[in-house]
């Protein structure tokens, strides 16, 4: 079984969302959204399949990154969301909840050995393009 696959998205923390999201798009020249930015990419294994990397700043106080008290967060990209939570588990691996499913795909998420959250997202099937 493939593990991780690529990078999902990169989420951090910051104080003032709008104006970090300006200056890396007046900067660094990403585009951004409300919520952020994609990344578009081909899968090297797969090369007709496009997948992306979102970008995404959260508020200062999000509790989206708990239990871990670190300003970033890494999203996987899986394939098999189900399968790599229960080998993870049986590898004593900390896994945080259930999964959530949305139109977006499957989340699951896991604590690394020094607290950091990690998320786990395996893109819904035939639709890997953000729209």
């Amino acid at each position: 079984m493939k593990r991780v696959i690529g990078i999902g998205g990169i989420f951090f923390k910051c104080k003032d969302q709008e104006k970090i999201k300006n200056w890396y798009g007046k900067h660094l020249g990403i585009p951004t959204e409300s919520w952020g930015a994609i990344f578009p990419w081909r899968r090297h294994d797969k090369p007709s399949e496009e997948t992306y990397t979102a970008w995404s700043p959260f508020k200062s106080d999000t509790p989206y990154f708990q239990p871990s008290d670190h300003d970033y967060m890494i999203n996987y990209q899986v394939e098999d969301l189900e399968g790599l939570l229960i080998t993870l588990k049986e590898e004593g691996v900390e896994v945080l909840k259930d999964t959530e499913e949305s139109e977006f795909g499957k989340f699951g998420w896991i604590v690394d050995p020094e607290g950091r959250k990690i998320e786990l997202w395996e893109p819904p099937k035939g639709k890997e393009k953000y729209d």
